[in-house]
C-alpha cells in the first residue's frame, strides 16, 4: 500500500550520452609518406661506410659519417638535428671541394604539418631553394596535403606543385604523389610479423622515365638478422644482409646489386655504431 510503482511514459526512451569522436591523429612529414613501402627495399650500398650516432641529450643528436669508395673521393658527412616542439635542424655537408647549408622548420598540429626548407640561400647573389609541405589528416584513414618547390637564381626562376594523398588499413598502406613533373604511387602489405613487401612506381615526365619495383623484407628475431631485396623493370637486382650485435649497440651490412641491362655489380659494406 505504501509503495508506489511509477511508469515512464509511451516512447519515451533514455537519453544517451552523445559519443565522443577520437581525434584525428598527426600525418607526420611529406617525407614520410612512403616511408613503409620504402624501409622494405635494401638501400644502395658502394664501398665501406662507417656510421657513428650520437645523442647529446634529450633534444639534439649527431651523426658522422665515413665513406670510402673506388668510384670517387673519400667523403665526410656531419649531420645535426634539434627536435623539440618546433623543430630546427641546419645541416652542414663537408665533401671534398664544396659546402652547402640546408635550413629545416617544421611544426606539427594536432591533425596536420607544415614543413618550410630553404637550401643555399644567398642574399647577395639573390638564388635560394625553398621546398615547402603541408599534410592534413582528413579521417583516420585518409591524409591529404601538398608540395611546392620554388627556385631562384639569376636569370631563372621556376616552381613545381605536387599534390599528394595516402590511404592507410590494418594489414596496407597506398600513396600517390601528382604534379607536373611526374607520379610517385607506392603500395606496402605486411603479410605477417616477419614477411613484409613493397611496390613502387615512378615516372618523370621531364626525363621521359618510369620505373616499377617490387621489394621484400624478411626479419628473422632469433638471428638478429634483417634481410631486404628487390628487383625493378630496369633489369637491377639487389640485396642486403643487417646483422645486429647485441649487447653491443653494433649493426653490420653485407650489400650487392646487380645492373643486368648495364653490365655493372658493386657491392658495400658498412659498420653502423649507436
Amino acid at each position: 500500500m505504501g509503495n508506489t510503482l511509477g511508469l515512464a511514459p509511451m516512447g519515451a526512451m533514455p537519453r544517451r550520452s552523445p559519443r565522443r569522436e577520437e581525434p584525428l591523429p598527426n600525418p607526420g612529414s611529406f617525407d614520410e609518406l612512403h616511408r613503409l613501402c620504402k624501409d622494405v627495399f635494401p638501400a644502395q650500398m658502394e664501398g665501406v661506410k662507417l656510421i657513428v650516432n650520437k645523442v647529446l641529450s634529450s633534444h639534439f643528436q649527431v651523426a658522422h659519417t665515413v665513406h670510402m669508395s673506388a668510384l670517387g673521393l673519400p667523403g665526410y658527412h656531419l649531420h645535426a638535428a634539434y627536435a623539440g616542439d618546433c623543430q630546427l635542424s641546419p645541416n652542414e655537408t663537408q665533401q671534398a671541394k664544396f659546402l652547402t647549408w640546408q635550413f629545416d622548420g617544421e611544426y606539427r598540429g594536432d591533425d596536420y604539418t607544415a614543413t618550410v626548407t630553404l637550401g643555399n640561400p644567398d642574399l647577395i647573389g639573390e638564388s635560394v631553394i625553398m621546398v615547402a609541405h603541408f599534410l592534413q589528416s582528413l579521417t583516420h584513414r585518409l591524409v591529404l596535403g601538398g608540395e611546392l618547390v620554388y627556385h631562384r637564381r639569376p636569370g631563372e626562376e621556376g616552381a613545381i606543385l605536387t599534390l599528394a594523398g595516402k590511404y592507410s588499413a590494418v594489414h596496407w598502406e597506398a600513396t600517390l604523389n601528382v604534379g607536373s613533373g611526374g607520379a610517385h604511387a607506392s603500395y606496402y602489405h605486411r603479410a605477417n610479423e616477419q614477411v613484409q613487401v613493397g611496390v613502387e612506381f615512378e615516372a618523370n615526365t621531364r626525363l621521359q622515365d618510369t620505373t616499377f619495383s617490387f621489394g621484400y623484407h624478411l626479419t628473422l628475431p632469433q638471428a638478429n638478422m634483417v634481410f631486404r631485396g628487390l628487383v625493378d623493370s630496369n633489369w637491377c637486382v639487389g640485396a642486403v644482409l643487417e646483422k645486429k650485435m647485441p649487447p653491443l649497440p653494433v649493426t653490420l651490412a653485407l650489400g650487392a646489386f646487380l645492373n643486368h641491362w648495364r653490365n655493372r655489380f658493386h657491392c658495400g659494406f658498412s659498420i653502423t655504431v649507436g
